[in-house]
């Protein structure tokens, strides 16, 4: 049997996710994007780069400090070679982005009556404005904080603005023998990060300035008998990956409210500083905070680039955005005016956000309020900060009805959102499970149980994506509906053997994460290996968001190798190298960045022609393998099948946002062959299901639309 234990075969996880970055990035450069929607993917590339330091930086640092020899188990790279070369990358992703800003951005905004004034632009009735609002708003917050034998170094929060300020007192002996003093100011972020001041020009309808450039000009007053020799913008990434002692803890949600107060004080991983920073005061920041010359990172431009996200949302500028894309109703629920009668009818599928999620709100809703019915068991993995459908599960329980939550406070960075709905739900008389010891609960499963007759029927909804009814306007997400009785039987064997003692289930339907899911999946791609030999039209789709585990990127090498023909559309991360003769030469890996980020997981196995289509919480990466609770299902109903089939086959014919990945681990982007149209396929998925809305259909959705007023 053929070995590809060749470390050459793979991508490095970390090198493989700066790529995926840098197409981010690339929207920003992307001057037919819309000028205000660029700046939101600046915004997203910022924050993306924030996390990847705060926990994959922050990891790599934890092993070589503590001597741990671990390579990466593909590429061999050891946890020192994968630093050095995410510092290279980062380093000129990080100039790119910025060039990116200065040269072409902030001109285009300029030139839209938008500006952004330094100080020495600033007029005299501006300074004089500002200086004012200094007085009054900014100076009374601040808090100078002085650095010496007495004052070691604060323990500034992770990603926080600050200023570094270098002084002497305006009474001194002999300059030279003189050592500047040294302090740190805190740029408040209970203020806004930018004010808006009256233009003096005509070209420019709206003027802004920065906080901390107001904070600089007027730093002195902070500092009575003291002269500001330098004084410059810093910001300190800090590892902010919590560890909870799972086994050990009496009570999961007390343990993690307590290491959550440790985010902000984690080991510092990276430093950012205004280009007009001296070496001297560069040097003192790095010695303090214990890090590497190649961790410093000099920004020429304003720090943290994730407040771009809300300016780009201010009141101006309309034809600075893409034209909007309302949710439709879901074609599977046209004529349709009760969910339970619809869902007992036929499957039904819902594609967000070019269908709307409120028939999942509803759903919950309905069944909250519905006398006939008994139970409600759901997952929930992220919320949002006003959730509808937590809210509808809490009345459940006031309701009388059984209602039992899984909620997983160790989703990360939403963990205090998930902590504050767990005791709401708590206090409203929910079951609320919070995950299992070692693992994440990582699958989205709703199951209600209704008495109908003398009989009582299970209603089950499974999706790619969270219920999360903010981010369903934002991430690509495919929900099912469902009465099949053997779905519903899963559905409970898999909220008792969450909630109880029981071994793992034999399934009917659905295959689970951490017991089996992989060995199911290798399972069909040997199948489909053996059906390749049977009557060669071996095919596989898969569709997902990260590629990384190594026992499944060899079962797809042996495919390749077998003559299967192998489409991958992933989003992220992809370890597996692509166009290796002899190795992967019959597998193609796209990728699709566009204004809506690609979320589903769908998995299309041709199978000799008796076609198998899947749907799954889960990516193809270890850690959903191993470490996580994820549910992969089928898809049945033959309609839903083509439709799902049909979504993977445009995705991969898109010519407009979908990057191919080379063999040697760069992303090239698809453009239009001479004579073919343009096609976008999210878009296009938009342009489809807006064109199943008519008059008929409005009283419909009308109808489905909650009507209960959400508990505040």
């Amino acid at each position: 049997m053929q070995s590809f234990d060749n470390k050459a075969y793979y991508i490095n996880r970390e090198l493989s996710w700066l790529a995926f970055n840098e197409r981010v990035t690339a929207e920003v450069m992307n001057a037919e994007n819309p000028l205000l929607e660029r700046l939101k993917f600046m915004s997203i590339s910022a924050s993306n780069l924030d996390e990847f330091f705060m926990v994959r930086v922050a990891g790599l640092k934890d092993q070589v400090k503590l001597g741990i020899g671990r390579p990466d188990n593909k590429t061999r790279m050891s946890a020192a070679e994968q630093l050095h070369e995410i510092s290279k990358r980062v380093h000129a992703d990080v100039r790119r982005l910025y060039r990116s800003l200065t040269t072409s951005v902030l001109p285009s905004l300029k030139r839209e009556g938008v500006a952004f004034l330094s100080p020495r632009q600033w007029t005299a009735a501006q300074r004089q404005y500002l200086e004012s609002y200094y007085h009054e708003h900014v100076f009374p917050v601040l808090t100078p904080l002085a650095i010496d034998a007495s004052h070691p170094f604060p323990m500034l929060a992770n990603g926080s603005l600050n200023v570094a300020v270098l002084l002497e007192p305006n009474e001194t002996p002999e300059i030279h023998l003189h050592t500047p003093l040294f302090a740190v100011v805190q740029v408040p972020s209970v203020l806004p990060r930018y004010l808006e001041v009256k233009s003096s020009s005509r070209n420019h309808r709206q003027c802004f300035v920065f906080l901390e450039a107001v904070i600089q000009q007027f730093i002195e007053t902070l500092f009575p008998g003291n002269h500001v020799l330098e004084c410059a913008c810093f910001r300190i990434t800090r590892n902010a990956d919590i560890i909870v002692d799972e086994e050990g803890a009496e009570d999961l949600l007390e343990e993690i409210e307590k290491e959550l107060k440790k985010r902000d004080r984690g080991n510092a991983v990276r430093l950012e500083v205004e280009h007009t920073m001296s070496n001297h005061v560069v040097e003192t920041l790095r010695d303090w905070l214990d890090l590497e010359v190649e961790d410093v990172y000099s920004i020429q431009g304003p720090l943290d680039l994730t407040f771009f996200m809300r300016f780009a949302s201010l009141p101006f500028g309309n034809h600075l955005r893409f034209d909007p894309m309302p949710p439709q109703a879901p074609r599977d629920l046209f004529g349709e005016n009760n969910m339970f009668d619809a869902i007992a009818k036929k499957d039904i599928l819902v594609f967000h956000p070019y269908e709307s999620f409120d028939p999942v709100v509803h759903f919950v809703n309905h069944s909250a309020d519905d006398p006939r019915v008994l139970a409600i068991k759901q997952t929930l993995y992220r919320v949002s900060g006003n959730s509808p459908v937590v809210s509808a599960l809490a009345r459940a329980a006031e309701n009388g009805k059984q209602v039992t939550v899984l909620l997983e406070l160790k989703a990360r960075f939403d963990e205090e959102n998930n902590i504050v709905w767990a005791k709401k739900l708590e206090e409203a008389g929910c079951h609320v499970i919070y995950g299992l010891v070692g693992l994440k609960t990582h699958s989205k499963i709703t199951l209600v149980v209704r008495r109908e007759s003398n009989d009582i029927r299970r209603y089950v909804h499974m999706s790619t994506g969270n219920y999360n009814d903010t981010t369903a306007k934002l991430y690509t997400d495919i929900g099912m509906f469902t009465a099949r009785e053997d779905f519903g039987e899963d559905a409970s064997l898999f909220f008792n053997h969450l909630t109880g003692f029981a071994i793992t289930p034999a399934w009917r339907q659905i295959s689970t994460a951490p017991h089996g899911l992989k060995d199911r999946f290798i399972q069909l791609i040997e199948d489909e290996i053996e059906q390749h030999r049977k009557n060669q039209t071996g095919r596989i789709i898969a569709k997902m968001n990260s590629l990384t585990d190594k026992d499944l990127i060899c079962a797809l090498y042996k495919a390749s190798c077998a003559g299967v023909e192998i489409d991958l559309i992933i989003r992220g991360i992809c370890c597996l190298r692509p166009g290796l003769p002899g190795v992967s030469e019959n597998i193609r890996v796209s990728s699709i960045i566009g204004r809506f980020l690609e979320h589903s997981r769908i998995f299309y196995f041709q199978h000799g022609g008796e076609e198998r289509v899947f749907l799954s919480s889960a990516d193809w990466m270890t850690r959903n393998m191993v470490n996580r609770v994820e549910i992969l299902f089928p898809v049945l109903q033959q309609n839903l099948k083509d439709r799902l089939k049909h979504i993977l086959h445009i995705q991969l014919k898109d010519n407009v946002n979908r990057y191919v990945l080379l063999s040697n681990g760069n992303y090239k982007k698809v453009t239009p062959a001479a004579g073919e149209a343009p096609l976008a396929s999210q878009i296009y998925f938009y342009d489809s299901a807006r064109g199943f809305v008519d008059e008929t259909t409005k009283a419909t959705v009308e109808a489905m639309t909650p009507r209960t007023t959400p508990r505040s």
